[in-house]
């Protein structure tokens, strides 16, 4: 088998025990099981079980994002826009930790702030990346800073629910709270 074929039966295998079962539940075997290969081929392609999660993170959230990016829904003003855009990638930022990752290992395993750091991270120069595509930071690259301070304070807060939410109640309350509560004044402050 060509090894891009064997990297996306590792990814595929993995993504869907991940989504039925959480990543902390996933054994490396198991993912080997269901990609029909050996062990020791998942260690050639990925040096963990956490890259495979990296990768099917990275192009869940890329594919999503320019999903939503690529909207063309029209806007009352640009802080309209830009809260709505936010919105829509928390939403996504929690979705990935709820199907893919699983509250257990967020809440249970040491390594997950290291994880999820590592994620938002790599989230916030996505989303930096993919919005600075739009027209209006286009004309206008001096925003880039108060863009970058957007999603700096956003990532923070919605990562935040993570640790501090015990149920989905929870969840849901915190993102109310942060949307009518503090996203106003973040995207007042970018602007």
């Amino acid at each position: 088998m060509e090894p891009e074929k064997i990297k996306e039966s590792i990814v595929k295998a993995a993504k869907e025990l991940f989504r039925k079962y959480g990543y902390h539940k996933t054994s490396v075997n198991e993912i080997a099981k269901k990609a029909r290969i050996a062990k020791a081929t998942i260690y050639k392609y990925f040096d963990s079980k956490e890259q495979v999660l990296d990768a099917i993170l990275m192009d869940y959230l890329d594919v999503n994002l320019h999903e939503i990016l690529s909207n063309k829904v029209q806007f009352a003003s640009e802080e309209e826009h830009l809260k709505a855009l936010v919105m829509k990638t928390c939403r996504l930022s929690f979705t990935v930790c709820n199907e893919f990752i699983g509250w257990d290992f967020v809440r249970e395993n040491a390594n997950s702030q290291e994880f999820l750091k590592h994620l938002s991270d790599q989230l916030e120069a996505l989303l930096l990346s993919a919005y600075l595509e739009l027209d209006s930071f286009k004309k206008n690259p001096a925003r880039r800073g108060g863009l970058a301070f957007l999603l700096k304070a956003s990532k923070s807060i919605v990562f935040s629910f993570a640790f501090t939410s015990v149920s989905d109640a929870d969840v849901r309350k915190n993102f109310v709270t942060f949307q009518k509560e503090i996203l106003p004044y973040l995207v007042k402050a970018a602007l």
